[in-house]
């Protein structure tokens, strides 16, 4: 069973750590009610994907960038902004 949500990030991409590519939703550990991995429904740059998001080790979760919706919004690189919209929890 799916849960609605409705909260936008914009965060700098970020290359380092147990992922290649990710960014860091600050606040989404108070959000979610957790600090587990979660399985979500969103938005990057517009774009659809469907991620579990990770641990950090502290509050925040990472959300895991594959390379092919990178390459959809056209933004990679370090440092890079995009906007992350949550949609739902799966």
């Amino acid at each position: 069973m799916s849960e609605p949500l409705d909260a936008t990030f914009v965060a700098a991409i970020e290359k380092d750590g147990a992922f290649p590519t990710f960014v860091t939703l600050d606040g989404s550990a108070d959000l979610l009610g957790t600090r587990r991995p979660v399985k979500v429904r969103g938005t990057l740059g517009g774009h659809p994907f469907d991620a579990t998001l990770m641990l950090s080790g502290t509050d925040p979760h990472w959300l895991p960038l594959r390379a092919a919706l990178c390459a959809q919004i056209g933004k990679g690189q370090s440092g890079d902004e995009v906007e992350v919209r949550l949609l739902e929890r799966l």
